[in-house]
């Protein structure tokens, strides 16, 4: 079936790395952006480019060349199986390493998609926020950690929402090992000082930042 085993380890080299440039671990965004952050060099220029995404599809296209390449026959089985591979292989390894080897908050997953905050003004000058998230710690051992949050802005005008609830002093989390909690957080916020604000708000995409001792993740 092999033809060119030279040209098939190619294309698996290529593989793996266009995959592994893309992985969401530790933080939300990247490897390849977290790895450019820390070379100081802009992962996501003025023009709107994403230099990560853009590398890797070159890289899985190059990939999918060698490959069939590579192969005597079976091409169109080949690349369905190397789709396959690029969707959910990251996923399972990153699973995977948080199952096994994994210690502290790098075993425990965060579900933002079903997390959610919401915001309402209870007087003129005081906010009631709530927020519910969602963890699941993956190892055996206890885990401890802060939380806070931060607001993605995708516009310089939009106003702050998540990040309202980082008044005084972070929340303290603490998981049991294999432990899936939905964990309620509830804070008024006193906003007389800010010009504006909103009155009220709703989120469903809960930006935090989880940190313990040095270790933090950005999520």
């Amino acid at each position: 079936m092999i033809e060119n085993i030279k040209y098939f380890w190619i294309a698996l080299l290529l593989l793996i790395v266009s995959s592994a440039i893309t992985v969401q671990f530790p933080h939300a965004v990247p490897f390849g952006e977290t790895i450019m952050t820390a070379l100081h060099f802009p992962p996501q220029p003025m023009n709107g480019l994403q230099y990560v995404g853009i590398t890797s599809l070159i890289l899985f296209i190059v990939s999918l060349f060698f490959l069939t390449r590579s192969l005597e026959r079976y091409h169109k089985r080949a690349v369905f199986l190397w789709i396959l591979v690029t969707i959910y292989v990251p996923a399972l390894v990153v699973n995977s390493y948080q199952e096994t080897f994994a210690t502290g908050i790098y075993a425990v997953s965060y579900d933002r998609d079903s997390s959610i905050c919401e915001f309402e003004m209870i007087g003129e000058s005081n906010m009631d926020g709530e927020c519910e998230l969602v963890f699941e710690n993956k190892s055996e051992e206890d885990v401890q950690f802060t939380v806070t949050f931060y607001d993605k802005h995708q516009y310089d005008d939009e106003l702050l929402v998540l990040s309202l609830m980082n008044d005084k002093t972070p929340f303290v989390m603490s998981l049991q090992g294999k432990e899936t909690k939905t964990v309620k957080l509830r804070k008024k916020i006193d906003v007389s000082d800010r010009e504006n604000h909103v009155d009220w708000a709703s989120t469903s995409s809960v930006h935090i930042i989880m940190k313990s001792d040095e270790k933090l993740r950005k999520l």
